[in-house]
């Protein structure tokens, strides 16, 4: 990978938004012959200020806990096999975590456990051996800066993913949040539009309530709910002329 990438991805591995993101990140990446640096942003750091029996459902403790655990594998495995293999790993956690289906039954956590987080080493064609990271919390100050980091570029008000485009003088963004993936039609004109509110100096916020569950099997669903794509490509297109 070149020393500055065209795209800063922060994510958290148990982000089911930063998941959807990122695979729409992919296409553009291949569309556009970008180049992507995976980087990381820890919901539980970034909230270790809250009381979580308060601010969240209760499942939310242990799966922002796991989001870290698998972070301080990500972090063994850029130390050790550099920054372009944690882009195969967060493609291996997604594909156990989000694709899967849905996770009742599990026991709370599940998401970094020891043996998903093997199943995914092994799949990314990395040693076996890093799984130990997973308890090594010598490395939650790295991940903690680099939150911080991904933090500074946005306001704190936000959470996962932060996009940074062009980086490091370029536009930086919280999301976008999407809940279904767009085709790869929709995927290159979805970022242009993006690009183009991020780059006006006065933008701050464009938001309405999520419409549908995300497009993903942990949340069981298996085929897309809803679906207007033909009235998003015309729309497209009348916005182009």
């Amino acid at each position: 990978m070149a020393e500055k990438a065209d795209i800063n991805f922060y994510f958290d591995p148990v982000c089911p938004f930063a998941w959807m993101t990122s695979k729409w990140i992919r296409i553009v990446q291949a569309q556009r012959e970008y180049t992507v640096d995976w980087r990381f942003i820890s919901l539980r750091l970034i909230n270790a200020h809250l009381d979580y029996d308060t601010h969240f459902p209760p499942e939310y403790n242990a799966q922002h806990t796991a989001g870290l655990r698998l972070l301080r594998v990500a972090s063994a495995v850029r130390e050790k096999h550099g920054r372009e293999a944690v882009g195969p790993l967060y493609e291996a956690f997604g594909a156990r975590i989000m694709e899967a289906g849905p996770d009742e039954g599990r026991t709370p956590g599940w998401q970094g456990s020891p043996a998903l987080v093997s199943d995914a080493l092994a799949e990314a064609g990395l040693p076996a051996s890093l799984v130990d990271a997973l308890d090594d919390v010598t490395r939650d100050a790295g991940i903690q800066a680099e939150s911080d980091e991904a933090l500074s570029l946005t306001g704190k008000d936000v959470g996962t993913p932060i996009v940074h485009f062009e980086p490091p003088e370029g536009v930086a963004f919280f999301g976008p949040v999407i809940s279904r993936l767009p085709d790869e039609e929709q995927a290159g004109v979805l970022w242009d539009h993006v690009i183009g509110l991020a780059r006006f100096p006065g933008f701050a916020e464009i938001k309405r309530s999520l419409r549908e569950r995300p497009q993903l099997a942990s949340f069981g669903v298996t085929a897309q709910e809803t679906g207007k794509t033909e009235d998003w490509h015309a729309g497209s297109r009348r916005l182009k002329k």
